[in-house]
C-alpha cells in the first residue's frame, strides 16, 4: 500500500506535467507513460495487497513477497518516471554515450523479473488457499493465470524478435532501440492515451487485457452480490461460481483473440472479416453459456 501510496502521487504529478510540459516524446507527451504506469500499478498492486490480506496461511511469506513485488515495481517505474522527466526513452533505450540510461536499464530489465516471479509467488499462496466463497475463488483464480500469460505474451515477443531502429527524443537526441511492443509500425502512430499502434499488431493489448482480467471477474462478483439480493435463485452459490466460470473463459477467449490479432501484424481498431468472425464466436458462446446457466437456475428456483 505505501507503493500504491507512492502511485498515486505519481498519477498526480504526470497529470501536472501533462498541462505544463509541453515537450513529445514518440508522438506524445513525456508524460503519458509515467502516467499509465502510476494508474496501472495502483489499480493492480492495490489488489495484489487486499489478496494478501486474504491469506490465512504463509502469510509472513506473503508479506515478504508483496514487498518484494512492491520494491521492483517502485524501482521499475522510478526508472521510467526519471527518464520522462529528462525526455528520453526508458524501455529498449540502447544508447550507449548516457550513463543515466546506463544504470537504469538494469532496474528496468531486472525489475520486471523480479515483479514477476514475486507476483507468480503470491499467485501460488492464493491460488492453494480458499480466499472466498466459490464465485470469489474462481474469480481469483482464472485473474491471476490470466495476469500471468498476460505479463508473459508481450516479453515472449520482445526476447524472440529483435527489431534495431533510431527514434528521436524530446532532446533530438537520436536513440537506437533494439525491441518493440508489435509488429508493424513500432513508434508512432499509436491512439490516444494508450499509444497502441493504429498501423500494426501491438502485443499490450493483449498484455492490457490479460492483465485486468482479475479486477473485470471480481467486479462481476460483486455485482452478482448485489444482484442476488432480488433474484432468490442467484443466492445458490453454485450459481454465481458458474456464472464466474462462463466469464472467465469468455474473458480468455476474448484474450486469445486480441492475441491472434496483434500477432498477425493488426491493430486493434482495424479488424478484418477472420477477426470479426472469432470475436463474435466468442460473444455468442459466452451468452449462449450464460443462457443456459440461468435458465437452468430460474428453473431450479421454482
Amino acid at each position: 500500500m505505501v507503493h500504491v501510496t507512492l502511485m498515486l502521487a505519481l498519477v498526480l504529478v504526470s497529470c501536472v506535467g501533462l498541462l505544463v510540459d509541453g515537450r513529445s516524446l514518440l508522438d506524445e507527451s513525456v508524460w503519458v507513460k509515467p502516467l499509465k504506469f502510476g494508474v496501472a500499478f495502483v489499480l493492480y498492486a492495490g489488489m495484489l495487497a487486499w489478496l494478501l490480506s486474504k491469506l490465512r496461511k504463509a502469510r509472513r511469506l506473503g508479506w515478504w513477497t508483496g514487498t518484494l513485488f512492491a520494491v521492483a515495481a517502485t524501482a521499475e517505474v522510478g526508472a521510467i518516471t526519471i527518464q520522462a522527466a529528462r525526455g528520453t526513452v526508458s524501455h529498449f533505450n540502447a544508447n550507449q554515450n548516457d550513463p543515466v540510461t546506463l544504470a537504469l536499464t538494469p532496474l528496468l530489465t531486472l525489475g520486471v523479473a523480479v515483479f514477476f516471479l514475486a507476483q507468480l509467488v503470491i499467485a501460488a499462496l492464493v491460488l492453494a488457499q480458499r480466499t472466498g466463497d466459490r464465485a470469489m475463488t474462481r474469480a481469483i483464480r482464472a485473474g491471476l493465470g490470466l495476469a500471468t500469460i498476460g505479463m508473459l505474451t508481450p516479453v515472449y515477443w520482445m526476447v524472440t524478435n529483435v527489431r534495431e531502429r533510431t527514434v528521436t527524443d524530446a532532446n533530438g537526441t537520436k536513440i537506437t532501440m533494439y525491441q518493440g511492443h508489435g509488429i508493424g509500425d513500432l513508434d508512432g502512430h499509436g491512439m490516444a492515451i494508450t499509444h497502441w499502434s493504429t498501423t500494426g499488431g501491438d502485443f499490450r493489448v493483449p498484455h492490457f487485457v490479460g492483465l485486468h482480467g482479475i479486477q473485470a471477474l471480481l467486479l462481476l462478483v460483486a455485482l452478482l452480490g448485489v444482484l442476488a439480493r432480488r433474484r432468490a435463485w442467484l443466492r445458490e452459490e453454485t450459481v454465481r461460481a458458474r456464472l464466474v466460470g462462463v466469464a472467465a473463459l469468455g474473458y480468455a477467449g476474448l484474450f486469445a483473440v486480441v492475441t491472434w490479432q496483434a500477432g498477425r501484424g493488426q491493430s486493434l481498431i482495424h479488424p478484418d472479416a477472420a477477426t470479426l468472425v472469432a470475436f463474435a464466436t466468442v460473444v455468442l458462446g459466452t451468452m449462449a453459456a450464460v443462457f443456459a446457466v440461468v435458465r437452468a437456475a430460474a428453473r431450479h428456483g421454482r
